[in-house]
């Protein structure tokens, strides 16, 4: 494989690239008409244009990217994640025209993008299961008799649904129906399949999610896992790995059950298995990603190994490099993204012009971004600017080096999520790792951010002050009385 197409934008397809490009691998680059002076497209090889910015013209043009493809000699197309990364249909086009998807198989990407299908196959391995329906339902009658058999809370979940769309938490029987109506119209909405299901609501839940990969050769391991409780709107802000609850017991135990949930659509390459943990420690599994991970970094930096080189290697026919006994974890890792969202006005986007725009740097500081000074920040896609990851001996090392990392990532021009990042490893329910996946409902307002940073700002303000009453004095001169010097030539 001498040369890959990268099928995404931003951040993760220059992430890509530069794995590709330290393999001696060369890179073409796909871009909309709004990323036509993006960072991915420049350091890549070859960069084809697709189409107009939104998504559907360009991005999701898989019949553009595989003729692409197809003209430029392309040996791979790593899809990196979101847009076509767990679309069957596409990895099919790709293999039906010769080149190699560097991801898992058709079969899989469809088995287990189905939460209906991918419990069932899960649990002919004898993997834990949240109490709940084998199959979709749309019958608010059957959905009431459920939820009186498992107790409330109970969860109404879209069967195709995923970022938290077609989701809904009841509390009691009187609200059944109009949250299920709810939920049938958001996933209908979403996914164009209104199916969902319903299981026993999980109280004081920790999204816990294990990192597998597997080879052609039948050899699977899990690369141990990562804690993902902190979401806002049901989608991951801060990540860490490993989580602070998991005893090498628990952690053993989620990661064979992991490995059966792979072996179960005989996975091939990088994905990751979900559970949810209770407050009793007890796990279920929740559902499998077949791509890589937005969070991938935070294990890349206690394993020490490249998962986007594992995944080309696989996507190759290579045997992996090593068993699970030659795995073993080293220090602790955390990883923030950062959005051009506004943590004051309930994370909406925020777009505009990044007129200053400078990394952090240093030991253990990592930033994989797709963004330079200067550059607009588009309204037709994900806002995620970058991914900040640091890694220290111990957590509470990384959590100090994140502050430091974040004291020194400077943007101006948009909001970012950046202090909402502080806010959270400032937390005492952070810091003692007392938290679940309610941390922003239960914890989290505008105005405590605003209070949080209240100290910092008085004294920025009195530092500004003195800086200006100085140089004030500096610049003042004083005339000795009866002087004549205005007159004098």
């Amino acid at each position: 494989m001498k040369k890959i197409l990268v099928a995404n934008r931003g951040e993760i397809a220059l992430r890509i690239m530069r794995t590709a490009r330290r393999m001696g691998i060369q890179t073409v680059a796909v871009y909309s008409e709004a990323d036509r002076h993006a960072p991915h497209v420049r350091f890549a090889d070859e960069a084809v244009l697709l189409g107009p910015p939104p998504s559907a013209q360009s991005y999701l043009r898989g019949d553009k990217i595989i003729d692409a493809a197809r003209k430029l000699g392309v040996e791979g197309i790593h899809p990196g994640y979101g847009f076509l990364s767990e679309n069957a249909g596409f990895a099919q086009m790709v293999a039906d025209a010769g080149i190699a998807f560097i991801g898992p198989e058709p079969h899989s990407i469809e088995m287990m993008g189905s939460k209906l299908a991918a419990k069932e196959a899960a649990k002919k391995f004898d993997v834990p299961m949240v109490p709940g329906i084998e199959e979709a339902i749309t019958d608010v009658e059957m959905a009431k008799e459920i939820g009186r058999r498992v107790g409330y809370p109970i969860l109404i979940k879209a069967s195709a649904g995923g970022g938290g769309k077609g989701m809904r938490i009841v509390e009691r029987e009187g609200e059944l129906k109009e949250q299920m109506e709810r939920a049938i119209s958001e996933a209908v909405s979403a996914f164009g399949d209104g199916s969902v299901f319903i299981e026993k609501y999980v109280t004081g839940p920790r999204h816990v999610e294990v990192q597998v990969m597997g080879d052609t050769h039948g050899n699977i391991v899990y690369l141990f896992e990562r804690e993902c409780s902190i979401q806002r709107r049901h989608q991951k802000v801060v990540e860490e790995a490993p989580s602070a609850i998991l005893t090498p017991e628990l952690r053993q135990a989620m990661g064979e059950a992991a490995i059966r949930v792979a072996r179960a659509c005989r996975y091939v390459g990088a994905g990751t298995v979900e559970f949810l943990v209770d407050e009793q420690r007890r796990f279920y599994f929740l559902e499998m990603n077949t791509r890589l991970q937005v969070e991938h970094p935070v294990t890349e930096m206690i394993t020490g190994l490249d998962l986007v080189e594992l995944q080309i290697r696989v996507a190759r026919g290579e045997k992996l490099p090593f068993t699970q006994e030659d795995l073993q974890i080293n220090g602790h890792a955390l990883e923030l993204r950062v959005y051009a969202e506004d943590p004051l006005n309930n994370f909406l986007p925020s777009v505009g012009t990044l007129t200053k725009y400078r990394l952090p740097h240093g030991p253990g500081i990592r930033v994989d971004g797709g963004y330079d000074e200067g550059m607009e920040v588009p309204i037709y896609y994900d806002p995620m600017l970058a991914k900040l990851v640091v890694h220290g001996a111990t957590r509470d090392e990384a959590i100090q080096k994140m502050k430091e990392a974040i004291a020194g990532y400077e943007v101006e021009g948009v909001a970012t999520t950046l202090p909402f990042g502080r806010f959270v490893l400032d937390h005492p329910a952070f810091a003692s790792a007392d938290f679940d996946t309610h941390f922003v409902q239960h914890y989290y307002t505008p105005e405590k951010l605003i209070d949080s940073h209240r100290d910092e700002a008085e004294v920025a303000a009195l530092l500004a002050l003195r800086l200006h009453l100085d140089h004030k004095r500096q610049l003042k001169v004083v005339e000795p009385a009866g002087s004549d010097w205005k007159n004098r030539v």
